[in-house]
């Protein structure tokens, strides 16, 4: 019993992390899309994807707070060392990173079409395909993070 309510604390605390990293992520990346096409002509479309800077940006912003929150919240140190431990967890954010860029191509091109209006805000496609992106793979980094990285 102690167990199922240890797994269940691990998971909610998990899902709070990822929330509060997501809103990092997100919050950032609303940034960057803002001011970085100003700037970077080809931030808008570089040969078919939209917006990679701002994604890479954010998606490293929220990955590097959502580590933190892990070893001080979400799981226990595993078997490997402090610097192995980051090394895992930066390799498998990066492999993470271009998921969520894929991901995110696929849904701003073919799935969210049209602004979503919520009364008080207003989501465009490209806030609907980054927030859509990250709880997709989300899950996939819950699995992987607790089975390799953090499997004491």
């Amino acid at each position: 019993m102690k167990h199922l309510l240890l797994k269940q604390k691990q998971v909610l605390f998990f899902i709070l992390a990822g929330a509060m990293s997501a809103v990092v992520e997100i919050g950032s990346f609303k940034l960057f899309s803002v001011y970085l096409p100003p700037v970077l002509s080809w931030e808008q479309n570089l040969f078919g994807i939209h917006y990679p800077l701002s994604n890479v940006l954010s998606t490293t912003c929220g990955i590097v707070f959502n580590y933190f929150l892990s070893i001080w919240f979400v799981f226990e140190r595993g078997k490997h060392s402090k610097k192995r431990e980051f090394a895992y967890f930066m390799f498998v954010s990066f492999f993470s990173t271009i998921l969520s860029l894929t991901v995110f191509q696929i849904f701003y091109n073919f799935v969210f079409r049209d602004n979503i209006d919520l009364g008080f805000y207003t989501l465009s496609p490209i806030m609907i395909s980054k927030i859509a992106a990250i709880g997709l793979v989300s899950v996939i980094n819950y699995s992987v993070k607790k089975r390799v990285i953090f499997n004491g």
